[in-house]
């Protein structure tokens, strides 16, 4: 079974906006923006147009054989992913970079995979052992790589995006399950995700009386619309993509993981003043890239 043009273009478009994404965060984070500002700003860009897709494809139809417990997995998998997984995102663009940030997020497969083996019996192959071993690897050479945010950034700071690949790992695997046990479409499933997140960040934000929401300056909700407006695209092109595969989804998947390399591309032309790319970074976002790529396929 081959697999034609159209699924590559669809496949490797989300990779490439995925790769900017993390420009965009920077600038707004480098503007002044803030994390909680940020998250609030792309579940509510992303989860409106979703919820709008979804009541015009629909038909009227949506969730029917939703039950109370798979819907409890998706609102668990938006809080964790969308909310407080999107909110370790945008500290780690602020505090390491976003070259290094969207590297080290990319080593989510290792995450689920051990999850995955715990949670949902999954079998350990070897070449999905050699893939961790580069993919750790890959993290080794980013720790020592003197890359990342011009003002310089502690190892410890590396925590926020291990543990947002962690969180994001975590909402993937049980997003997976629910699939498998409803009938729901990658549609549905995103817009109780993005839903459930918003709602999370939201009751965060009133919870701690995040008054500064309002006070950012104004182009850097310029900027984090931005990044929901494009992670929205991305995610519809992802889905077009897994429809026409048919069954070739580690293909799809395998594209999709390249994101971190357009990043340090990315990164390198347009964030020249804030950050610094350098060889270290490059191969290990390759090794990390790599390693993804053999866990996933």
């Amino acid at each position: 079974m081959t697999i034609g043009p159209e699924v590559i273009a669809l496949a490797v478009l989300p990779a490439l906006l995925w790769g900017f994404i993390p420009i965009l965060d920077k600038r707004g984070m480098a503007g002044g923006g803030g994390s909680l500002q940020a998250s609030l700003m792309v579940v509510i860009v992303d989860s409106t147009i979703y919820w709008l897709a979804l009541l015009a494809l629909s038909g009227g139809s949506a969730f029917d054989g939703l039950t109370p417990e798979i819907l409890a997995v998706f609102v668990a998998a938006g809080v964790v992913g969308s909310g407080f997984g999107r909110l370790t995102i945008y500290v780690g663009v602020d505090r390491v970079g976003a070259s290094l940030n969207s590297a080290i997020i990319s080593s989510r497969p290792l995450f689920a995979t051990l999850i995955a083996l715990v949670w949902l019996d999954e079998p350990l192959g070897p070449a999905t052992a050699v893939g961790v071993v580069i993919l750790v690897a890959g993290l080794a050479v980013l720790a020592r790589s003197k890359g990342g945010d011009l003002s310089g950034w502690r190892p410890i700071d590396l925590w926020w995006p291990i543990a947002s690949a962690a969180l994001f790992a975590f909402a993937n695997v049980a997003r997976r399950f629910g699939m498998l046990e409803s009938p729901l479409s990658v549609l549905e499933a995103v817009t109780l995700n993005e839903t459930a997140g918003l709602v999370a960040l939201g009751g965060y934000a009133l919870a701690t009386r995040e008054r500064s929401l309002l006070e950012k300056p104004r182009e850097t909700y310029v900027y984090f619309a931005g990044s929901g407006l494009v992670t929205t695209v991305a995610m519809l092109s992802l889905m077009a993509a897994l429809g026409l595969a048919e069954g070739r989804i580690a293909v799809v998947d395998s594209l999709v993981a390249t994101a971190p390399l357009f990043t340090v591309v990315f990164a390198a032309v347009f964030l020249r003043r804030v950050e610094r790319v350098t060889k270290g970074v490059v191969l290990g976002a390759g090794l990390i890239v790599a390693g993804a790529v053999m866990i996933t396929t």
